[in-house]
């Protein structure tokens, strides 16, 4: 005979283990928060943006002017984090960092309907981070016409650390929603396979459920110290004391 589970059982479940599930889920979300307040050194974003133009000199783009630039910027993403821009980058930063470092600090993005190179660097102090950001558009702009022998590269904004800036990693409160689920999930699942472990009988109900007969009777538990009370307090009723 195949064993079916009704919801009433499975509510009855959670509500057995409810202390439990509450208590995994506050202590993850407590987790979270404490390990995001304190423990994660925040990081911050700072970026500054070059524009890419086509070249006023050269006379041999006969293409596309949009697809000629689309291209450029295409190339230009993948140039300012190789070796030949970064280790001038790195050499003018008096050394504080190698090449390698800045490549995993820069993100270089490029919409393919304008003409703007954002370069992006992330670090934990937001002037370093607005220094590096400036210091790579600044070589990349000096390096293009040496490198591609077009001059067609502009800084037109700055990296600058603004007063609101705000870190963008961690972010507690995503942090402390996804522990919130997380531990509810593993307090859920941890309650189901307690309550499938648990194999002992508590109730008459357990009883007909495991053996497949009905119960004929039920033996009350009786507590030894009341037992004693009121025996005593019958033996005096019938002696007449008080």
């Amino acid at each position: 005979m195949e064993e079916t589970i009704s919801l009433k059982d499975l509510f009855a479940t959670l509500r057995k283990r409810l202390s439990l599930i509450l208590m995994i889920t506050f202590t993850a979300a407590a987790v979270s928060a404490i390990v995001s307040y304190f423990f994660i050194t925040p990081t911050y974003q700072v970026s500054s943006q070059l524009l890419v133009n086509r070249s006023q000199v050269e006379e041999n783009f006969n293409t596309n002017e949009v697809q000629t630039n689309i291209a450029l910027i295409n190339t230009y993403k993948e140039l300012i984090t190789k070796s030949i821009i970064l280790d001038t980058v790195a050499d003018e930063l008096d050394g504080s960092y190698t090449a390698t470092d800045l490549r995993e600090m820069i993100t270089v993005q490029g919409g393919t309907d304008n003409q703007i190179l954002t370069v992006t660097v992330e670090d934990t102090d937001p002037d370093t981070a607005a220094a590096i950001a400036n210091k790579v558009a600044t070589v990349f702009e000096r390096e293009v016409p040496n490198i591609m022998n077009i001059d067609n590269v502009k800084m037109i904004e700055p990296a600058v650390v603004l007063d609101t800036i705000s870190p963008v990693n961690p972010k507690p409160m995503l942090n402390i929603a996804i522990a919130l689920v997380v531990g509810l999930m593993a307090g859920v699942g941890l309650a189901f396979l307690l309550e499938y472990l648990d194999n002992t009988m508590k109730n008459e109900q357990d009883i007909e459920k495991e053996l497949g007969i009905p119960v004929l009777g039920v033996i009350t538990r009786f507590d030894l110290s009341e037992l004693e009370v009121a025996a005593t307090s019958s033996g005096r009723k019938a002696r007449g004391e008080k």
